[in-house]
């Protein structure tokens, strides 16, 4: 398997509540139903590839580019990166692609998750008025340091490795990717979000994403995650739509634990999938991603005709 050619598509310029220039595309017939797909850190819409070829022969695809992330704008000062920027830019996203009345399923894989759920916590009306299903893969709510897996140590050295893990990952977020370093950055980045099974291309394509992300969005968005994603976890009280969520059983980064405690904490928990491999299901195990969202899309529009 290789990654699909992404379809033709319409370009939608958003604009943020802040200004911010985002990038969204839309794929897939103008009258079909809305499917919105929000990607992770040091990604962009192409990481989508498998989806948006599957799903825009049958539904209306929605993706975008996060702030600092692929075509749309990188601002260079800090203070224009935030949990509340991430809510606030989905809901934009919401607000300029979906018609009036309009609801969709919106699907985030790891920080495109922590969108969804932050944006829920901050706009509990606009999740009833936008959403009719989410659903969050490979995500978390907290305890980021905690979980990643950059390395074993005893457990009396636990606060040690979760300083570590912090300082490792800001300087590592934020940090150029000369070609002389390709080597070992690209295998650190296909450690932590690449599974050992998946093919070559996977890691690959992850880190050219990566590597393409600018440097001064994806060190912003790793402060944002390290300094946020604590103890406290995002709240997931307003989020009242059936809610599927996606874990991997070998996912280094953001491991199956955090899966299994949201998908504990949701309150209308629509089913829980743990699949093999890491942490870019989207990539390593694309068909059974795509099989579970047109399973949850097609579970409420049919709840729809029949209502």
């Amino acid at each position: 398997m290789s990654l699909p050619q992404l379809p033709s598509g319409r370009t939608v310029e958003v604009r943020a509540v802040d200004g911010v220039k985002l990038h969204a595309q839309v794929f897939g017939p103008e009258d079909g139903y809305p499917i919105v797909l929000a990607h992770g850190i040091t990604c962009a819409i192409e990481v989508w590839a498998h989806q948006i070829a599957d799903l825009s022969g049958d539904y209306r695809v929605i993706a975008y580019d996060h702030r600092g992330h692929g075509r749309s704008e990188t601002p260079r000062s800090r203070n224009r990166y935030s949990l509340n920027h991430l809510a606030a830019d989905l809901d934009a996203v919401l607000d300029a692609t979906l018609k009036p009345g309009e609801h969709a399923v919106i699907a985030g894989h790891s920080m495109g998750g922590i969108a969804i759920t932050s944006w829920s916590q901050r706009y509990p009306n606009r999740v009833r008025s936008c959403a009719d299903a989410v659903a969050l893969i490979n995500t978390s709510t907290g305890d980021l340091l905690r979980d990643v897996q950059l390395a074993q140590v005893p457990a009396r050295l636990t606060a040690t490795r979760i300083r570590t893990a912090g300082t490792v990952l800001r300087t590592f977020g934020s940090t150029r990717m000369p070609k002389m370093a390709e080597g070992p950055n690209k295998r650190f980045v296909a450690q932590l979000a690449v599974g050992r099974d998946a093919e070559p291309w996977v890691a690959d394509f992850v880190y050219q994403l990566f590597a393409a992300t600018p440097p001064a969005g994806r060190g912003a968005w790793t402060r944002v995650l390290v300094d946020n994603l604590g103890p406290k976890h995002i709240s997931l009280r307003n989020l009242t739509v059936p809610t599927l969520v996606i874990g991997s059983a070998k996912d280094r980064l953001l491991p199956i634990n955090a899966s299994r405690r949201i998908a504990a904490d949701a309150p209308n928990l629509a089913g829980f999938v743990e699949l093999g491999g890491g942490h870019c299901a989207i990539l390593e195990r694309p068909d059974d991603v795509n099989a579970q969202l047109r399973s949850l899309a097609e579970s409420v529009t049919a709840a729809q005709r029949i209502s």
